[in-house]
């Protein structure tokens, strides 16, 4: 029997419903491997596309914008109505990034009635001794959650050597950013590796800890998003402030109910509504 706790994620969100782009949903295949393919084969990562001897054009590098999934649909049918399952040439794929990956992914498991959720934090795999800012998914197996990253195809395994299985991934592969920050508080881990390009350290961390908690409450928003909290400058926390973030952070890592009691309760914390639907 699943838990009222895992169940709540088997409902789309704001974010990963399909909308009117539902009926294309009636054709995906009900394994996780083979809906990990269909979302491979509808996307290129920004970041990846010169490996694959793609150039995004001035349409494409608009499409990281898209914050909701009807919307990622929208724009990936209208280039090519195909059915989902037809895989794309890589000028007609959506360009987003791992997030995107991932919250699709997550839409569709949710259809076939999987609880499965979008997790925000770091990549251990893409550079030596790094911390990569990394979204992927999660999806429940009726005995435990199973991480999944379905931008790992056989190029981007093979670039990266990776050595395990990017659809069940051990612990300690992908670093949820509440265990980031767990593991800089107690300097077991240096906060600069965590991060992108020239943006690192705790200050990064604690936003991919208020999206991670974000995403675990119907709001899986987009990797730059800033709101409530964040904007508040690192030296002017007060203990209290670190104190909140601390609880918040052993709550993710516990997967205990507390992540929706402290989001519906600090306001500091929780998405504007107005920003659920901005966006491409």
């Amino acid at each position: 029997m699943v838990s009222q706790v895992v169940s709540r994620f088997a409902n789309q969100t704001r974010i990963t419903d399909p909308e009117e782009y539902r009926y294309a949903y009636e054709t995906l295949p009900n394994t996780v491997p083979e809906l990990v393919r269909v979302v491979q084969g509808l996307f290129l990562h920004v970041f990846w596309a010169q490996r694959y001897g793609a150039a995004p054009n001035g349409e494409q590098e608009t499409h990281v914008q898209a914050r909701t999934v009807s919307r990622i649909l929208d724009v990936t049918l209208d280039i090519d109505s195909s059915p989902l399952t037809a895989k794309r040439p890589f000028e007609k794929r959506f360009m987003g990034n791992c997030r995107d990956f991932s919250v699709t992914l997550c839409s569709m498991l949710r259809y076939k009635g999987i609880p499965a959720r979008a997790r925000c934090g770091f990549g251990g795999y893409f550079l030596p001794d790094h911390f990569e800012d990394h979204w992927i998914t999660e999806y429940w197996n009726g005995s435990r959650w199973v991480s999944v990253d379905a931008q790992l195809d056989g190029l981007q395994r093979k670039v990266l050597r990776i050595d395990f299985d990017p659809e069940d991934m051990p612990k300690g592969k992908f670093v949820p950013a509440s265990d980031a920050w767990l593991l800089c508080r107690s300097g077991r881990q240096d906060p600069n590796k965590f991060g992108i390009l020239d943006m690192y350290g705790l200050w990064f961390i604690r936003g991919n800890l208020l999206r991670e908690l974000a995403a675990l409450n119907d709001a899986e928003m987009l990797p730059w998003d800033v709101w409530g909290s964040m904007n508040t400058p690192m030296q002017d926390l007060t203990q209290t402030d670190y104190r909140l973030l601390d609880n918040m952070a052993k709550a993710l890592v516990e997967d205990s109910q507390e992540v929706h009691r402290l989001y519906a309760s600090e306001p500091g914390l929780r998405v504007p509504q107005n920003m659920m639907v901005a966006g491409m």
